[in-house]
């Protein structure tokens, strides 16, 4: 292989050359493009209070929000089921206690058709060795 010095090889001048006397006149040409009027100076105090204010307001609204959520909340009516799983699980109150609350109309509304076959309460009775117990009761 060839041995490679960077002396010896032709060297690639830049692209970019500066036009002649660019900096001779290059202070002046500044300041003439520079505006004359002043600008209008704004004070950080009076950003400050802009963004004090702007706390103030979403620490007022961040405490304001539970507020408002408790007057807005609608109140969920309990469906049968679970109010049926509190009674039977939960409370102390036997069947009896329930029969004694209720009204005429109460029972009525309760009160289903069911129609069983002969075949379907031997074959339950004839199975389940408590019959004296579902007699009582």
């Amino acid at each position: 292989m060839k041995a490679f010095k960077l002396e010896n090889n032709t060297k690639i001048e830049s692209g970019f050359k500066t036009p002649d006397h660019y900096f001779e006149n290059f202070s002046t040409k500044v300041l003439q493009q520079l505006p004359k009027e002043d600008s209008k100076v704004i004070s950080l105090f009076q950003k400050r209070k802009i963004i004090m204010m702007m706390a103030a307001a979403i620490l007022v609204i961040a405490l304001m929000i539970p507020i408002i959520n408790t007057y807005t909340t609608k109140t969920k009516e309990l469906d049968s089921k679970t109010l049926e799983n509190y009674l039977t699980y939960q409370s102390n109150m036997n069947q009896y206690d329930l029969i004694s609350e209720l009204d005429f109309e109460d029972i009525n509304k309760i009160e289903t058709t069911v129609a069983l076959e002969d075949k379907t309460v031997e074959d339950l009775l004839s199975i389940n060795s408590n019959v004296e117990n579902l007699m009582i009761e």
